[in-house]
C-alpha cells in the first residue's frame, strides 16, 4: 500500500544522505581527518556540547561531519518506525533494520579511522560503506514510489527478452561504477591522487615505466613542482599504480554508460516510462562531468572544490546507476510473472 509519507520522507533521507557525503569528501580534502583526534568525544567534550567557538580549520569539517553523521543515524531510526508503522510488506522492514545496522557500523568505522590514525584499509572501507549506505536509503525511496506499487498492473511479459538484457547491462554497468569508487577511495587515502601529476599522458608515457631510474626522477619532478616535499617521504610505485588503475578503469566506466544508453535508446518506446530513459542522458551527462573533474583534480592539485565534488558526484552516478538498475529488475520480475 501507497504511503505519502514514507515516500516523502525517504526522498528527504536521500538528500540528507547527500549532503553527508558532502560532508565526508571535505574531510578527506581538506586532510581534517585526524582533526579531532578523540572519539566518540571531541576534544573531551560530548560531542553535542562542543563550543561553537572552537569550530576553526580542520576541527570545523570533521566536528560538522561528525554532527551530520550522527544526525543521519536519528534519521534512520525514524525510518525504521515509519516503515513498521506504514509498511505491510514485511521484507521492506527488514531492508529498513539493515540500513539502521548498516549506518551504525558505518559509525563505528568512522570512529576505528580515527582511533588507529586513518588506516587506509579501514579508511577505504568507510568510504565504500558510504556509497553502499546511500543505495540502500535509494531503494528505501524508489520501492515506495506509485510506480513500484502500481508495476503490477502492467503487462511486460512481451517484452521479457529486452528488459531481461537491459537488466543485466545496468547491473554490470553498476557493478564497475561501484569497483571505481573502491578504486577512487583507496587512492584518496594512500595519497595517491597525484602520483601521476599529467594528463592525458603519465609522465608523458601511456604508462609510466615503474623501474628505480624513473621513480627517483618522478620524485625529483614532484618535489620541483611543489606536490611533494621531502617530509612526505618518496613516492612509491604501488602509489603511481593506485592512481593508475583508477585513471584507466575511468574509461571502462565511460565505455558502460555509453553502451548501457544505446541499448536504452535503441528500445522500443512503449517499453519503458521516459523517466527511466532520461535518466540514462542523465548519466551520460554525469559521467563526462566526472571525466572533466578527474582530469581538472589532477591539473589544479586537488582543489578543495573540485576533488569534493568529484566524489559527490561520483557517489551521485553510482546512486542513479542503482536506481535504473533496480527499476529494470523490477520490470523484469513482473515480466516473469505474467509468464507463470
Amino acid at each position: 500500500m501507497y504511503s505519502k509519507l514514507l515516500h516523502r520522507y525517504t526522498a528527504f533521507l536521500i538528500f540528507s544522505v547527500a549532503i553527508l557525503i558532502i560532508a565526508g569528501g571535505l574531510v578527506t580534502s581538506t586532510k581534517s581527518g585526524l582533526a579531532v583526534p578523540d572519539w566518540p568525544n571531541t576534544y573531551g567534550y560530548n560531542m553535542y556540547t562542543f563550543p561553537p567557538s572552537m569550530w576553526v580549520g580542520g576541527i570545523f569539517y570533521e566536528h560538522l561531519h561528525r554532527l551530520i553523521a550522527s544526525g543521519i543515524g536519528f534519521l534512520t531510526i525514524i525510518l525504521v518506525f515509519l516503515t513498521h508503522k506504514f509498511e505491510q510488506r514485511k521484507w521492506v522492514k527488514k531492508l529498513s533494520w539493515i540500513a539502521l545496522v548498516t549506518v551504525c557500523f558505518q559509525g563505528l568505522l568512522g570512529g576505528l579511522t580515527v582511533l588507529f590514525l586513518l588506516p587506509d584499509l579501514i579508511s577505504t572501507f568507510h568510504a565504500t560503506l558510504a556509497q553502499t549506505f546511500f543505495c540502500l536509503i535509494i531503494t528505501t525511496h524508489i520501492i515506495q514510489t506509485k510506480w513500484w506499487h502500481n508495476q503490477s498492473s502492467f503487462d511486460n511479459s512481451t517484452n521479457l527478452e529486452s528488459i531481461s538484457k537491459l537488466s543485466k547491462i545496468s547491473l554490470i554497468v553498476f557493478g564497475i561504477i561501484y569497483f571505481q569508487l573502491i578504486f577512487g577511495a583507496w587512492m584518496r587515502h594512500t595519497e595517491s591522487g597525484l602520483a601521476v601529476p599529467d594528463f592525458p599522458l603519465s609522465y608523458g608515457q601511456i604508462f609510466p615505466s615503474l623501474n628505480s631510474e624513473n621513480l627517483e626522477k618522478y620524485n625529483n619532478l614532484q618535489i620541483e613542482k611543489n606536490i611533494r616535499l621531502y617530509a612526505d617521504g618518496p613516492l612509491s610505485s604501488f602509489q603511481i599504480m593506485y592512481h593508475m588503475i583508477h585513471r584507466t578503469w575511468a574509461y571502462v566506466v565511460v565505455i558502460g554508460i555509453i553502451f548501457l544508453f544505446t541499448k536504452l535508446k535503441k528500445t522500443s518506446n512503449n517499453i519503458f516510462p521516459k523517466k527511466i530513459k532520461t535518466i540514462s542522458l542523465v548519466l551520460i551527462l554525469m559521467v563526462c562531468s566526472q571525466f572533466i573533474l578527474g582530469l581538472l583534480t589532477v591539473l589544479t592539485r586537488k582543489s578543495v572544490f573540485i576533488t569534493t565534488t568529484h566524489v559527490v558526484l561520483g557517489a551521485l552516478t553510482l546512486g542513479l546507476t542503482w536506481g535504473l538498475t533496480l527499476s529494470l529488475l523490477r520490470m523484469k520480475k513482473e515480466a516473469s510473472s505474467y509468464l507463470k
